[in-house]
């Protein structure tokens, strides 16, 4: 364990609480008006018995489980009918604040920001659910005063002739300066209807106007797509089959049937230089793959605990499982494709295979190759936390020199990567000898 990353625990008691609730948060320049997130930690401050927690604390956390952050404040929230503890980052379990009049329990800290911090609820001395990851975002995941705002259409659907009668939707965000009538940047989200929310984990519409402002980025369309469903075969689990087979006809799905109904609304730019595709676990390997086998349509890729794993390893049909792409890549002919890869030593290992050593395996390949790559491998779990702390930076370094006036760039791998020797791995928790 990095002791650097163990957070200094400022328990609140109630008096605390009571003290710190003069205090106006919202006066920052960091944040610009109010949102459910900052309205639940500025209630929090009030101790657990402030009559609009609970209601605020459903209102974000429907579960009344889990965390969530603003600024340097974390507040944990779980549910037991017994007193609950929570420990963060291995540290001793402490003693979390019942809200009266419920089985809930809460801990307002601050912590370090620009890392991720893992959590354990217990109860009775036994743990509670299951471990989580929190991630201090950094500043430009928080909306600045006076920024201009995209807009995001409402959802639309469509039914799918590739997957055989799959019905999908969709959801397009324009950010501030695009034209509907002028070709657009374009990046395809997977798994989109966990990012229409303006205060998503991702924070994606807050990250994206904060680095457009900054001209980190360029004004793009973002689309955001749910796994279809129907289709294939009556009750068939559309998402594994869409996002982890190893092949062609996911982006060609994309290509042939999602853009053209887009661009009923928005133009975009045809050329592979200016599209992007990201994803998350199964979208992770999805967004890879498409680049991959359409290196002609989309050529940035971002990729969160990407799941290059035999999820789809289906040997009677003739299809490898994930953990091919990093074979492929080794030898199969070098792809124009530039990729940030993010994943933590705590993903997940199951009979499917390992997330960490395949992520590992997919950047030394993409190292090998001499690939324009970024590897970001921290300590988190299979959770979105590393990837929305990370946005920002991914986002801007994605897109980093893009210039509206080219079509085509042969991306070349960075000095201080191409510096750097191969990813190597050590035994964290066991002896050697």
């Amino acid at each position: 364990m990095d002791r650097s990353r163990r957070p200094v625990l400022l328990l609140y008691t109630e008096r605390t609480m009571r003290q710190l609730a003069t205090l106006l948060f919202a006066a920052s320049p960091m944040f610009a008006q109010t949102s459910p997130w900052e309205e639940l930690i500025e209630t929090a401050r009030r101790g657990p018995s402030a009559p609009e927690l609970k209601d605020r604390i459903v209102k974000v956390l429907p579960n009344r489980t889990g965390n969530l952050v603003w600024g340097q404040d974390f507040l944990f929230v779980t549910e037991s009918q017994s007193p609950a503890t929570i420990s963060i980052d291995q540290q001793p379990p402490v003693p979390m604040l019942q809200i009266p009049g419920s089985n809930s329990w809460m801990l307002l800290t601050k912590m370090r920001t620009g890392v991720t911090h893992q959590y354990q609820f217990y109860a009775a001395g036994k743990p509670l659910g299951a471990r989580g990851d929190a991630g201090g975002y950094n500043p430009d995941s928080y909306q600045k005063p006076g920024g201009s705002r995209g807009k995001l259409s409402e959802r639309q659907t469509i039914v799918s002739k590739i997957y055989d009668g799959m019905t999908s939707n969709f959801w397009v965000y324009a950010s501030p300066g695009v034209d509907p009538n002028v070709p657009a940047p374009l990046m395809v989200w997977q798994d989109g209807q966990g990012l229409t929310g303006e205060y998503s984990g991702l924070r994606l519409f807050t990250v994206t106007e904060n680095l457009i402002h900054q001209k980190l980025i360029p004004p793009m369309v973002h689309v955001l797509i749910q796994p279809g469903t129907g289709g294939e075969a009556e009750g068939t689990r559309m998402r594994s089959i869409l996002y982890d087979t190893v092949s062609d006809r996911y982006g060609k799905y994309l290509i042939d049937e999602v853009l053209p109904a887009v661009e009923k609304d928005y133009k975009l730019r045809p050329d592979a230089y200016s599209r992007a595709i990201a994803g998350a676990s199964s979208g992770a390997i999805c967004a890879f793959n498409v680049a991959w086998y359409h290196t002609g349509q989309f050529s940035r890729v971002l990729s969160h605990i990407g799941s290059y794993v035999a999820l789809q390893w289906r040997p009677d049909q003739h299809l490898d499982g994930g953990y091919i792409v990093s074979n492929k890549v080794r030898r199969e002919p070098k792809k124009n494709i530039r990729v940030w890869l993010s994943d933590g030593m705590d993903d997940q290992e199951t009979l499917a295979g390992s997330w960490p050593l395949n992520n590992i395996l997919l950047a030394n390949a993409l190292k090998l190759k001499g690939n324009d790559f970024h590897f970001r491998f921290g300590e988190g779990m299979h959770a979105i936390a590393q990837g929305a702390l990370d946005l920002p930076e991914s986002l801007a370094w994605l897109w980093r020199d893009y210039d509206s006036a080219k079509a085509s760039q042969t991306y070349e791998m960075e000095e201080s990567e191409r510096a750097k020797p191969p990813f190597r791995v050590r035994i964290a928790n066991r002896d050697v000898w």
